[in-house]
């Protein structure tokens, strides 16, 4: 039942589909699989709780393949990048490098952007660059490529690329239909490219990895995305990116209380000059009334 203030009620909606994205960090931990494998069992359980949605919600699934195929395969295809790169990132490292490094996918997609789009670097941009370079600097533990947490970080990093060029790519796609609908789509290409998993892991024993499957492919995809997605209909993009920028901050509070990791002052220090980068870049793109 909605509540008599429509924006309480959607701003509350908005902050559990952010908690659901940001059980993530955990589960990409905790789950006891190679993270392919993890990632295609994520995809199908997803897909499946899409379509029943979508159908329930009537929405039309046909899109124009002449125009729009290829960025459905490409962006299917640097999902499933940005996934299973998040996934190792967050196994070698924790759930506060792996989170953070991700984070840095706002200003990386300042940068990328204008070679996409039709958009220009603005001065802000190579300050909030030199902000980031800084926190990405306290959160490498040391400059050793043979430490597992700084491989985590530079792997967290590849993934925000991947997941910016993936939204690039979404946004100059943004007409070819629902967002449920594009999500079932490159779950799809997800599940497509990744069938060759069962073949290069045959003897992964996943029963007793179901109840955490579950959850991260009904909760942290299908019903996180959904109503992080359904909350642009109701807030400015400025406004859910702000928002947005808490899933660290979540994601590392539950890798507290259920792993026991508690990051450090350098990391701790870190993440606030990579998140500060979100809100001002969030707050100074804010359209005019």
């Amino acid at each position: 039942m909605k509540s008599k203030n429509p924006y309480l009620y959607n701003l509350l909606v908005l902050n559990v589909g952010v908690l659901f994205i940001s059980t993530s960090g955990v589960l990409g931990r905790y789950i006891a699989l190679p993270p392919p494998v993890s990632i295609w069992f994520r995809s199908l359980i997803a897909i499946l709780i899409l379509l029943l949605y979508c159908r329930y919600k009537k929405f039309i699934f046909k899109i124009k393949w002449k125009k729009y195929g290829l960025a459905v395969f490409c962006s299917g295809f640097l999902m499933a990048l940005h996934w299973i790169t998040y996934f190792f990132a967050l196994q070698w490292s924790n759930v506060a490098i792996g989170m953070l490094s991700l984070f840095t996918y706002p200003i990386i997609t300042v940068f990328l952007e204008p070679l996409f789009l039709p958009v220009k670097l603005q001065k802000r941009h190579l300050f909030l660059g030199i902000l980031i370079l800084f926190g990405i600097y306290f959160l490498v533990p040391d400059f050793n490529i043979q430490n597992t947490s700084t491989q985590g970080l530079l792997i967290g990093l590849f993934s925000a690329v991947s997941y910016s060029l993936r939204n690039i790519i979404l946004k100059k796609s943004n007409a070819m239909g629902n967002e449920s609908v594009q999500m079932i789509y490159q779950l799809a290409v997800v599940i497509i490219l990744l069938l060759p998993v069962h073949w290069i892991y045959p003897n992964i024993d996943i029963r007793s990895q179901w109840p955490y499957l579950l959850i991260l492919g009904i909760f942290t995809t299908a019903i996180g995305h959904t109503l992080f997605l359904g909350s642009f209909s109701h807030f400015r993009i400025s406004t859910v990116s702000i928002i947005s920028s808490i899933q660290p901050l979540f994601g590392i509070l539950l890798g507290i209380f259920f792993l026991s990791e508690i990051p450090n002052l350098k990391s701790i220090l870190g993440g606030a000059l990579i998140l500060l980068t979100v809100v001002i870049e969030s707050r100074s793109s804010k359209p005019n009334k």
